[in-house]
């Protein structure tokens, strides 16, 4: 996001960080020197409360959460426990900023598609109205997200957005199915890996170049409605045994590939394509990059991040 934002120009960015060594900030390399990051733990209220007093941001991107579904299965104690505590603090802060000093920042609240778990067919593409549906912990804290965010708007007037997020390109998130994949296409490359490891391949979904995603979010907070939700999302269907056949043809040989069991899930999404109507028409945000685009963009930052 900021990356996205800073070509903008006139607008400061500041951000949180939990990670006190720079050496963790490895996803900020390339702007590093152009933002002001502040170090706070999220779950800290009094922490929170001191850095938005002093920094008054005009516009909030709430984006931080524990956010690995298969690490969420593992450990779901401290995922749920996290990204509803976080975003409680949040909502508390500006509640409180609010009555005290009428301070009532736009703030976009990032949810995700995950809560609508497995849609029925007569459900898609998903609309905002689609039955929610969570079937995983790191989902179920993404609801808990979305739904306290409705009450403090609908109780609190805070100038609130949310966004639900559908599948998305992101070379930094290494705990992303497509990052995962060519993480690992790389590593054979180099000789680090024997084979491929991959979980269930059926699932179709949409995938979005992060260029568009940012941009989405940016225009949801700038321009959205507060009290809504919007989804977003690509409308290009794509199975993500497609990807990873895209993915293996990057490097010149042949990538062995292998399912594992403990990537496999009990519980798994069949397929996610969303509605995104109500975005674009409230909004005007429209995607700029297709599939190939995106997965040369992707593939070109992989090779960058993970060199």
């Amino acid at each position: 996001m900021a990356e996205h934002i800073l070509p903008k120009g006139g607008i400061e960015v500041v951000g949180t960080s939990r990670a006190h060594n720079p050496a963790e900030h490895k996803n900020i390399s390339r702007i590093k020197n152009q933002v002001k990051l502040i170090t706070v733990d999220l779950e800290d209220f009094s922490s929170l409360l001191r850095v938005l007093e002093s920094e008054r941001p005009e516009i909030i991107f709430h984006i931080a959460s524990m956010a690995n579904v298969k690490d969420s299965l593992d450990n779901p104690i401290p995922t749920v426990k996290n990204n509803i505590n976080i975003t409680l603090n949040l909502l508390e802060v500006l509640r409180l900023l609010k009555e005290k000093t009428g301070y009532n920042p736009r703030t976009g609240i990032c949810s995700s598609s995950e809560i609508f778990g497995n849609a029925e067919p007569h459900n898609i593409p998903i609309n905002e109205d689609c039955p929610l549906k969570p079937i995983n912990p790191y989902a179920v804290s993404k609801l808990a997200q979305d739904s306290l965010s409705y009450v403090y708007y609908l109780n609190y007037g805070l100038n609130l957005i949310r966004t639900r997020m559908f599948s998305y390109f992101n070379a930094k998130r290494g705990n992303l199915f497509a990052t995962a994949f060519a993480k690992q296409v790389l590593e054979v490359g180099r000789g680090e890996r024997e084979f491929l490891e991959h979980g269930s391949l059926t699932s179709q979904r949409t995938m979005l170049d992060v260029r568009d995603s940012s941009e989405a979010y940016w225009l949801a907070v700038t321009k959205g409605k507060f009290g809504e939700a919007y989804n977003i999302g690509s409308l290009e269907p794509v199975s993500v045994k497609d990807i990873l056949d895209i993915l293996v043809k990057k490097i010149d040989r042949p990538v062995e590939t292998k399912q594992v069991d403990r990537l496999m899930r009990l519980s798994d999404i069949a397929i996610q394509i969303p509605d995104i109507s109500k975005f674009t028409r409230e909004t005007g945000w429209k995607q700029q990059y297709n599939l190939s685009e995106s997965l040369d963009f992707f593939w070109s930052e992989v090779e960058t991040y993970w060199k």
